[in-house]
């Protein structure tokens, strides 16, 4: 099954509701930085919710997640748009812990408990808009049902889920969020967090071929849902020689010379992808006379 992400609404416009089965697209950022269980876990849901975060907004728009909290995993950088396309990163990729009390991996221990959760949004204005609250969890789905409800003002309830197999590959990976809409009634609200209180681990219900519209369906009920877009999600990273030059360019001719005249060249890493990109000196040289 391919990746994608559902948008719905749901009691007659009181509820909005998006859930994502994001398998591949974390696998893709689990083999490009060869992550161990406990990082992929915290990665991946982060990029789970940003994929979501991003669908709220159009699709050129660009967010930027970072969770940054005082755990040995180090901060999480995740970017995705409107389009379904998302990349990240975690500062500590090699990072396997023991289970937690509840047996499951320990991603709020990777995380951490004290730190800070912010989203960024570029949506092509002058500057970009930022929203910041502190780390309430580091469980990660608590800190953005958080984040929503204070720094949104949107009420919601945030599922984020990923399934580790024993060689650290990704089993199943994915996650609903529901967001209660101005007059949404207190019956529609009871039913709904009953429903979310009886529901298993996305990425358990994903492993045995649930779709994104059977989430929805056992969240909301089938009878109360409408669904509007699907939008295929993939790891996307927008890095390029012609970017990297730019940034070359920001460091100075001392340094650059620098480059030339120790090492006969440069070797730039995106952190997203892991992608490289290698800088000849006659690449370098080029570089200063356009300087």
């Amino acid at each position: 099954m391919e990746d994608y992400l559902l948008k719905a609404l749901c009691f007659d416009g009181q509820i909005r509701a998006y859930a994502v089965n994001a398998t591949k697209t974390v696998s893709e950022a689990q083999r490009r930085h060869d992550s161990w269980n406990t990082s992929t876990a915290a990665l991946g849901r982060t990029m789970v919710a940003s994929v979501m975060l991003g669908a709220m907004n159009k699709g050129d728009d660009i967010i930027t997640v970072k969770v940054q909290g005082n755990g040995p995993g180090g901060a999480i950088v995740v970017g995705s748009d409107g389009r379904g396309n998302v990349k990240g990163y975690i500062q500590n990729p090699q990072l396997s812990l023991p289970l937690n009390d509840n047996g499951k991996i320990d991603v709020r221990g990777a995380v951490g408990t004290v730190g800070s959760l912010s989203v960024t949004k570029d949506l092509g204005m002058k500057e970009p808009f930022t929203g910041q609250v502190e780390l309430v969890s580091g469980e990660l789905g608590e800190d953005f049902t958080y984040y929503l409800a204070n720094s949104e003002q949107v009420p919601s309830a945030v599922g984020l889920s990923v399934l580790i197999d024993n060689d650290d590959t990704v089993k199943a990976a994915g996650g609903f969020i529901v967001q209660v809409m101005p007059g949404a009634t207190d019956e529609t609200i009871t039913e709904i967090e009953k429903r979310i209180a009886d529901m298993p681990f996305v990425s358990r219900m994903i492993e045995q071929g649930e779709t994104p519209e059977t989430i929805l369906n056992r969240l909301l009920g089938d009878e109360n849902v409408n669904f509007l877009t699907e939008t295929p999600v993939q790891f996307k990273c927008d890095c390029s020689m012609e970017k990297f030059s730019k940034a070359l360019v920001s460091i100075g001719k001392e340094e650059i010379q620098a480059m030339i005249d120790e090492d006969h060249g440069a070797e730039a890493t995106c952190h997203f992808c892991n992608n490289k990109y290698n800088f000849t000196e006659d690449d370098l040289n080029n570089i200063l006379q356009e300087m």
